[in-house]
């Protein structure tokens, strides 16, 4: 049995024509079913849900053979012990900094101030500021950023931003993409030496079918 990790809405909706390269149809909706393993149309492969942030965990120690999650989230929480074959190209955006239409945030950053940032990507958010030379406090939020300069919580925010239509409905404006964001395939590697032949059939159909820029 293969099991792969995938978390609901556009990373599962955006690997679904990925799947299908490789033969293989899930045969329930999340969006309709409560269950949490999710058989497909190949009887030795299941889809197990997750939790985005969890996906490389479930991965590292066996929950699952391999998985597909946001570069963010690999870089933010470590991968440790993860094979990283492919970069997917699907769920592409940005990872920024944000800040209210009226602030000022060129002239902060020249001055060498401390700024406030919410943000869930601590880690990325500190060596990024680290590397210019800026000092900042770091509050960490699950969700919701946007709200954080609005109340005067923070001065900025670092998130994700796919289209930008978030930030411009809360009078917000994106001042520095930190990086680009797209979805990686991890492979646990006891796995993929265990299995190596069903997943590295599922690595060749990915691999084919990955959209072009």
């Amino acid at each position: 049995m293969i099991t792969l990790a995938l978390s609901k809405g556009r990373i599962f909706d955006e690997t679904l024509p990925l799947l299908a390269a490789a033969g293989i149809e899930v045969t329930e909706d999340p969006d309709k079913s409560r269950k949490l393993i999710l058989a497909t149309t190949r009887p030795d492969v299941r889809v197990v849900l997750v939790r985005a942030s969890d996906v490389p965990t479930y991965v590292q120690y066996g929950g699952a053979d391999l998985g597909v999650t946001g570069l963010d989230v690999l870089l933010e929480g470590g991968n440790q012990g993860l094979y990283q074959p492919l970069d997917l190209r699907i769920a592409a955006c940005r990872l920024s900094v944000a800040v209210r239409a009226d602030y000022d945030y060129a002239s902060a950053v020249k001055q060498g101030s401390r700024l406030t940032v919410a943000t869930k990507y601590v880690n990325l958010s500190r060596n990024f500021f680290a590397s210019k030379g800026v000092h900042v406090d770091l509050i960490k939020l699950y969700g919701s950023m946007e709200l954080a300069p609005l109340t005067g919580l923070a001065d900025a925010i670092v998130d994700l931003v796919s289209t930008g239509n978030t930030l411009k409905a809360n009078h917000l404006v994106e001042v520095e993409r930190i990086m680009d964001i797209s979805a990686r395939l991890v492979v646990n590697q006891a796995a993929l030496k265990l299995k190596q032949a069903p997943i590295r059939r599922i690595l060749d159909a990915f691999a084919s079918a990955i959209p072009q820029s």
